[in-house]
């Protein structure tokens, strides 16, 4: 593993870590770069996991700064030195892997000349691997032998990507002894929609190549019905309607979505199914498919789903219902068989945190 490919190139947040060095602590050693010597490349054995046990495997590298580099910032500095971007630079210093005198380096100090860094790479694992493991509370409702019906719970994302370390649907039906065979990469295996980290409910995921066009095109096609049910804060007026409202990515936040004038057609449809006073439980079939429609739309009616924090939730209501994620879930799916043509339909129950925030809602207490 070379420097160049060790660290995933990302963004973190611009600070420096507790107990940062102050400019004097990088003082110089005495000796010029090119002195470096074979021992002076810490060898893994010496990375130490804190109990007594070697850490990971990972690359350790010991630089000495140049002339040129004196009065450089450390992450920028430290980004020449090892040739990788200045964003991943910051990363391995902001976990604590760029050391000087033993002691964690913050991303601002000013090189001095002759100074000496340790730098270990931790070994990072393939974003985009698919790691096998039994997902708790990912259960099968139906098992056909061109596709399997899933309810997926809170916490697990539909297939390994970027920056996801949690449990997938795919590296849970893997664990479960499914063999998904159909086109595309091994970590999409099967996938044909998505359902939201934060959100619960009923997925189909394809078994054979078969079933994969098929469902696909179903999805593209909108033949598929989805339902969700929601609980959103207040009373939308009227008690039955569509949203169609564009949406894009927010301009201010990357990691947020918002009604925007230049977005992607949107449309909702909703029905009121009971109102409770602070809130109200709606039906909510989606005629698209955006990624956080339902959450989006909802929040731009000002009636956003109880626990959504990030889209304008009542913190104090979502405590009050004891939800730590949006009150969302797909309820049901409906789809024609890929193979027989039979209409299929299956539903999922709610989990346990959404049903004690209903009883919470229905018993007034709220």
């Amino acid at each position: 593993m070379t420097p160049k490919d060790a660290v995933p190139d990302h963004m973190v947040p611009d600070h420096t870590t507790p107990g940062d060095l102050t400019p004097e602590d990088l003082t110089p050693v005495g000796r010029l770069p090119e002195d470096i010597l074979p021992e002076d490349i810490l060898s893994d054995d010496d990375v130490d996991a804190g109990d007594g046990a070697p850490a990971a495997p990972a690359s350790s590298f010991r630089f000495v700064v140049p002339d040129d580099l004196a009065g450089t910032r450390v992450d920028a500095g430290l980004a020449k030195l090892m040739d990788i971007s200045r964003s991943q630079a910051a990363t391995l210093i902001a976990e604590g892997n760029v050391t000087s005198k033993d002691k964690a380096v913050g991303k601002s100090l000013k090189l001095a000349p002759g100074a000496v860094l340790d730098v270990v790479v931790p070994e990072r694992r393939d974003p985009l691997e698919v790691v096998e493991e039994v997902v708790e509370g990912l259960n099968i409702l139906l098992d056909d032998d061109e596709f399997v019906v899933i309810d997926k719970p809170v916490g697990v994302a539909a297939h390994p990507s970027p920056g996801w370390v949690g449990p997938t649907v795919v590296g849970g039906l893997a664990g479960l002894g499914y063999r998904i065979s159909t086109s595309g990469g091994p970590e999409r295996a099967g996938i044909v929609h998505r359902l939201d980290v934060g959100t619960s409910g009923v997925m189909v995921v394809a078994k054979t190549e078969n079933a994969y066009t098929a469902l696909k095109r179903a999805f593209k096609e909108r033949t598929v019905d989805k339902v969700y049910h929601a609980v959103v804060q207040g009373l939308p007026d009227p008690l039955a309607g569509t949203i169609d409202a564009p949406i894009g990515r927010h301009p201010g936040h990357d990691w947020r979505f918002a009604v925007i004038e230049d977005g992607r057609d949107s449309i909702t449809h909703y029905e009121v199914l009971e109102a409770f006073g602070k809130a109200s439980l709606v039906e909510v079939h989606l005629e698209t498919g955006r990624t956080h429609q339902i959450r989006v739309h909802f929040s731009a009616l000002r009636h956003p789903c109880a626990g959504d924090l990030t889209y304008g939730a009542d913190p104090r209501l979502a405590a009050t219902l004891g939800l730590t994620r949006q009150w969302l879930h797909a309820r049901q799916l409906s789809f024609d068989h890929p193979r027989t043509g039979e209409r299929v339909t299956v539903t999922s129950e709610y989990p346990q945190d959404l049903r004690y925030a209903l009883e919470v809602l229905e018993s007034g207490q709220a």
